[in-house]
């Protein structure tokens, strides 16, 4: 026998408050995950390029290059690396990039390998007094890969020179956080940005001194931002966005207030 309950207002109010919550959380919890999911930098469609070598299989030439990663063995690059035509190397903005590259329609592709992978360090040149498809392989507008000799042997049989490739842009997975090495003077902070995980890329980095309030940094040249300001002696913090994904994170107390131009020092944060 259904009993009747007497309801006060008091006792509803309870229910009203839950009706609303998962009325409110129905609306807010898939925008909250779309932006996430929008931060994580997903892999590109496949398009089609050419791709040379240069130096030898030490991969000795591709030290510093023009993103300014210095020694690419000690600061985690190795000899999976090539240098960008200047369609793709977008100013330097494309330093730390990511890209799976598989030799195709070829009979120099090595068939029993799907692709290898590769980061972006440097720049491969314009070469005027040769013609684009004759030489002049990273003419503009051509999408031109010029990889390190042992990431091209991954491939393909190195005596072909060149090769048609399909490549695209995937995660760069980096372990630990984003590296930053400061050179400059006591009036000019330089930043050299290292390990950028997800899409690799940087478009805006600010920093912060412990005394100061978040200073914007300008583009240099390849992965280097820096600041006219006067930091030595206080502790650093970085705001850095993703030229990708636009996503912003902040690495706070990056380096102590007895940091030394030079040196390197290491974020708990990174992209993903």
């Amino acid at each position: 026998m259904h009993k009747h309950t007497k309801t006060t207002m008091a006792s509803h109010f309870p229910r009203c408050s839950l009706v609303l919550t998962i009325f409110f959380l129905s609306f807010t919890m898939p925008e909250m995950t779309t932006k996430s999911v929008l931060a994580i930098f997903r892999p590109s469609p496949w398009k089609l390029a050419h791709a040379t070598f240069y130096g030898d299989e030490t991969a000795s030439e591709t030290m510093g290059g023009a993103c300014g990663y210095g020694n690419l063995f000690t600061n985690g690059y190795g000899v999976d690396t090539a240098a960008l035509s200047s369609t793709l190397f977008n100013n330097g903005y494309a330093c730390g990039t990511c890209f799976q590259i598989k030799c195709a329609q070829s009979k120099a592709c090595y068939s029993n390998v799907a692709f290898t992978t590769v980061t972006a360090t440097n720049l491969c040149p314009p070469n005027w007094a040769k013609p684009s498809d004759n030489g002049g392989w990273c003419n503009p507008p051509r999408v031109h890969f010029d990889m390190s000799k042992p990431a091209f042997m991954k491939i393909a049989n190195w005596k072909a020179g060149i090769v048609p490739v399909a490549y695209r842009r995937v995660p760069c997975g980096k372990k630990g956080g984003i590296r930053f090495t400061l050179q400059g003077n006591g009036y000019w902070l330089l930043a050299y940005v290292m390990n950028v995980g997800g899409g690799g890329d940087v478009s805006g980095m600010w920093v912060k001194g412990s005394k100061t309030g978040w200073i914007k940094m300008s583009h240099n040249w390849g992965a280097s931002y820096q600041a006219f300001s006067t930091l030595v002696g206080q502790s650093l913090s970085f705001r850095i966005t993703s030229y990708t994904t636009k996503e912003t994170i902040i690495a706070w107390n990056v380096a102590p207030s007895s940091w030394r131009f030079g040196s390197t020092y290491n974020a708990n944060v990174n992209f993903r």
